[in-house]
């Protein structure tokens, strides 16, 4: 007998004990009493996993088109990985403060130039280097309602964390309803005025994580455009046309057939890691913007957002080395589909605005519909 989505989320949000080999049935091991880990079910059996450290999605356990769940986020396996190697990997995390790059690590804000803390060359990557969102311990409520079952999650940010003026709040709405929508709404106000872009950092592999490599997969994107960037992935200010390049994902195709040819124009090297323009700008309303596909396992990944700009990058930095769950994570082992405003826009007056002030929000929504598609299985 299932239990009501109340009660099946009080049961399964689990603390793990601080014992080596203590391991929650299809969750993390856990080394740190003050890390949390909890899941969130639906009445299908679908799973959300998350950590109360940088609101982390350690799991999306969906089914494929015979009704066997599996994992389709790439995930480490202990909890301490997180703390001590996700930086650079960002699993599953809300990074920020600000997403993407900002440019030698400083941007002007009224009249003052505001530094932060760079971590990638000259550059911040994801907020730059310090406590993030990514590395705080979240506090975590969880709730249940006729849309599904779901948690708030809620963590305050001091001012000059990375270098960012103001103390941002920042609230996390995750949600699993029963038709397999994952809904991640995220939300921040501040003290003073600063800059704001957030995101979830999840990697996808539909065909389970560890399975194979995402090259199979086929991929569409409601683009016209590309943010081209210079050396550093910094973007340039020109926004060009995708007709004609390897760029173009207007129409569904594999990820792996063109991506050998993907340099040059938004960035020197090979492979995908590019900002695209979503159709609409910033909506009021999540809108669908991509479709992520595998058919071996028949699972479909459609995605909607509130955000102007896809980043879509496929894990070219992976070489064996790294652990994950279910095995090492090798290049192109998954692919991150990250919602948000365009890279360095503090420093680019015609990009969508990411200044917060006092008595404003910012407010972020991006669905993950999972579903199925009839198809002969392989292997």
């Amino acid at each position: 007998m299932r239990l009501p989505a109340a009660a099946a989320l009080l049961a399964l949000a689990t603390v793990l004990v601080p014992a080596a080999d203590a391991q929650v049935p299809g969750g993390i091991v856990d080394d740190d009493p003050a890390i949390r880990e909890y899941v969130l079910e639906n009445a299908s059996g679908a799973r959300v996993r998350f950590l109360n450290y940088g609101a982390t999605m350690t799991g999306i356990e969906v089914p494929d088109r015979a009704g066997r769940r599996a994992n389709v986020v790439l995930s480490y396996r202990r909890e301490s990985d997180y703390r001590r190697g996700n930086e650079g990997n960002w699993f599953g995390s809300i990074v920020g403060r600000y997403a993407g790059r900002i440019a030698d690590a400083r941007f002007p804000l009224d009249g003052r130039t505001i530094q932060l803390t760079a971590n990638s060359g000259p550059n911040a990557l994801h907020g730059g280097g310090g406590q993030g969102p990514d590395r705080a311990i979240w506090s975590v409520r969880p709730f249940s309602d006729e849309q599904g079952v779901g948690a708030v999650l809620r963590h305050v940010s001091p001012a000059g964390t990375q270098g960012f003026p103001g103390t941002l709040t920042i609230t996390v709405v995750y949600r699993l309803g029963d038709d397999n929508a994952v809904t991640t709404s995220i939300s921040a106000t501040t003290d003073a005025p600063t800059v704001v872009n957030l995101t979830n950092h999840a990697y996808f592999n539909l065909g389970g994580t560890g399975a194979r490599t995402v090259m199979d997969h086929r991929l569409s994107i409601a683009a016209d455009r590309v943010i081209v960037t210079r050396e550093g992935g910094i973007p340039t200010g020109v926004l060009a046309p995708v007709a004609g390049t390897p760029l173009d994902f207007r129409d569904p195709h594999a990820i792996g057939e063109r991506i050998e040819a993907a340099d040059g124009l938004a960035k020197p090297r090979a492979g995908y890691d590019h900002g695209w323009v979503l159709q609409g700008g910033v909506t009021a309303t999540p809108r669908p913007v991509a479709l992520l596909s595998d058919a071996a396992s028949g699972r479909t990944l459609t995605v909607e957002t509130t955000e102007p700009s896809l980043q879509f990058y496929t894990a070219e930095h992976f070489d064996g080395k790294t652990a994950g769950s279910a095995g090492p994570l090798v290049k192109r082992a998954g692919a991150a589909l990250e919602t948000q405003h365009f890279p360095d826009s503090p420093n680019k007056p015609s990009f969508p605005s990411t200044t917060l002030r006092p008595g404003e929000a910012f407010r972020s929504t991006t669905i993950w519909r999972f579903g199925v598609e009839a198809g002969p299985e392989r292997p």
